[in-house]
């Protein structure tokens, strides 16, 4: 099954692409074999170094973030700020009190999953064991303010990781949203 081929190592899949091109030449043109190959890439899991941020797509707008931690016991491990817990949660708002950061098993957070280091070609990641660790352990335990344009999953993985608090995910709403603001405040009906 395809599945069970996608969890293979990179070695394996290559070796079983070669394979197939050659048996199954004759009958099927090549591109389709090529396909399969690139199919099976993309199915794999990605490599994880800690530091890296991981994101799990949830809708087609919006994704989690977090932060690889490493393993524990050979479990991987994330650290993400969520309100999965919280008492009070503002969802009118965006926002929700008694946030917190936690660490997770990776896959708690989703089956799928991607690398995305958005901003190395712009800002140096930080070293992780001697500065994001530190951070991640110190946020820990605290209370934080979960707030979904100002303070979601994406800033604190961005601020973990390279020291900023950026999110992508919401400056793209911006661009659709603030023309609209624009145009209600120059009628002054906002």
């Amino acid at each position: 099954s395809l599945h069970v081929v996608a969890s293979c190592s990179d070695d394996f899949r290559f070796f079983l692409w070669l394979n197939l091109k050659q048996h199954l030449r004759a009958r099927r043109p090549a591109s389709l074999l090529d396909d399969l190959f690139v199919s099976l890439q993309k199915n794999s899991r990605p490599k994880l170094f800690p530091g890296d941020i991981v994101e799990y797509p949830r809708n087609k707008f919006f994704s989690h973030f977090a932060i690889y931690y490493g393993e524990r016991d050979g479990v991987p491990y994330v650290a993400h700020l969520t309100c999965r817990d919280s008492d009070i949660k503002l969802l009118l708002y965006g926002r929700a009190l008694r946030s917190e950061v936690k660490l997770d098993p990776l896959e708690l957070l989703g089956k799928k999953y991607k690398v995305n280091n958005m901003f190395d070609e712009v800002h140096p990641a930080r070293d992780f064991h001697n500065v994001v660790k530190q951070s991640i352990d110190d946020m820990m335990g605290r209370e934080v303010t979960f707030d979904i344009l100002f303070h979601n999953s994406e800033h604190q993985a961005t601020l973990f990781r390279y020291g900023i608090k950026k999110s992508e995910q919401i400056d793209k709403i911006y661009k659709h949203i603030m023309p609209a603001w624009k145009k209600l405040f120059e009628e002054k009906k906002l």
